[in-house]
């Protein structure tokens, strides 16, 4: 099937390599860094989550407007604001930027610290539950033709109903992510689309097989999320991812912060998420693992998520990542270490490749079995 290739924009610029400067938002560069994913054959975009960084629905709001055909996904947390709430702001935007180019990914959270900035001190099962449950009733909300009535553990509703309902069939698809203990069992459940990390292949393969089991008839997509390093030769590539991890040690050493959603730094040594906690356990086992997946990052910065870089040539990036493609992967969420200026290099090779390369896939699949 045709993969769909996610981006994911900030409001300012910053990255591992790069500290953050400017303000906050930064509304001209919010418009260029959605029109460069536009520009450069990107489907959809990311806008991140933390309990200090600029409000997602907005951000979305200003790519859709600077932009004609680009999709959003919306990252939020479930707890804060009622799924009843949330179903009505989705398809109301869903409406306003003319249907079909709205998502939600539910991120449960695995900050505690960052979860009780926003005065969120429940345990982390909770948490899971919390959002199958608020899976089940936005899914309701955006579907029911009459008002409902709902009481669950976390939520109750009398008469519940939207006005406003997706402004085409697809709906509103939901992206989940998470591997903590209770979060296969809910993405599985309610998700449309699952989102894992560049582990390396064999990992990822048994995360689709386990994911899919629990999902039993339910047909569930996958998203893999990896920061492509390219160059003209595989030895440059090399180098590049080099000088990424040195700019990224000074700024280490320099106690700066490129980090766009890390506008608070922690207020102290807690638990990690055990997906970027997988990261971690990975880079401890070598720096490279499948040829050319690159966990240098990884073990520099520690467990801070999306780390993990294929590097080579555009075709030799390509390729990597469509092995995941073999595996049941369709949606490739890739973001750079030099976020505007990578996004419109890839345009020029490694989007087309992966198109084709996907294509070509198919094509054979199809003949195999005629």
């Amino acid at each position: 099937m045709p993969i769909e290739l996610l981006g994911m924009i900030a409001t300012t610029e910053g990255s591992e390599t790069k500290a953050l400067s400017g303000p906050a938002v930064d509304a001209d560069y919010v418009r260029e860094f959605s029109r460069a994913h536009e520009e450069a054959g990107f489907d959809r975009v990311l806008i991140g989550y933390s309990a200090s960084s600029p409000d997602g629905f907005a951000v979305a709001s200003a790519a859709l407007h600077a932009t004609e055909r680009l999709k959003v996904l919306i990252a939020h947390r479930p707890g804060f604001v009622p799924p009843t709430i949330v179903a009505r702001k989705l398809a109301t935007l869903d409406h306003l930027s003319g249907g079909g180019r709205i998502a939600i990914h539910h991120i449960t959270g695995g900050s505690e610290a960052d979860q009780r900035r926003d005065g969120d001190f429940s345990e982390k099962g909770d948490r899971y539950r919390r959002t199958g449950e608020f899976i089940d009733v936005l899914r309701r909300t955006l579907t029911a033709a009459e008002p409902f009535d709902h009481e669950g553990e976390f939520y109750r509703f009398e008469g519940a109903y939207s006005g406003v309902k997706p402004a085409t069939s697809d709906g509103i698809p939901i992206f989940f992510g998470g591997l903590s203990d209770g979060a296969v069992e809910v993405g599985a459940k309610g998700a449309d689309v699952y989102m894992l990390f560049g582990e390396p292949l064999a990992d990822v393969a048994e995360h689709v097989r386990t994911i899919r089991a629990a999902a039993a008839k339910r047909t569930i997509e996958f998203s893999l999320s990896t920061r492509p390093i390219i160059a003209d030769t595989e030895e440059e590539a090399w180098a590049k991812a080099d000088r990424i991890y040195a700019e990224t040690e000074e700024l280490i050493k320099a106690q700066q912060d490129g980090n766009t959603l890390a506008f608070a730094r922690p207020l102290r040594r807690e638990r990690n998420a055990v997906s970027a906690d997988r990261l971690q356990e990975h880079a401890k086992r070598g720096d490279v693992h499948d040829e050319r997946l690159w966990l240098g990052i990884t073990r520099l910065t520690g467990p801070s998520g999306n780390s993990t870089a294929p590097v080579g040539t555009p075709e030799q990036v390509a390729e990597a990542l469509l092995k995941y493609y073999d595996l049941g992967v369709t949606r490739f969420l890739i973001r750079g270490f030099d976020p505007l200026g990578d996004v419109r290099d890839w345009g020029k090779e490694l989007v087309p490749l992966l198109r084709e390369g996907a294509r070509r896939r198919d094509e054979e699949s199809a003949e195999r079995v005629a």
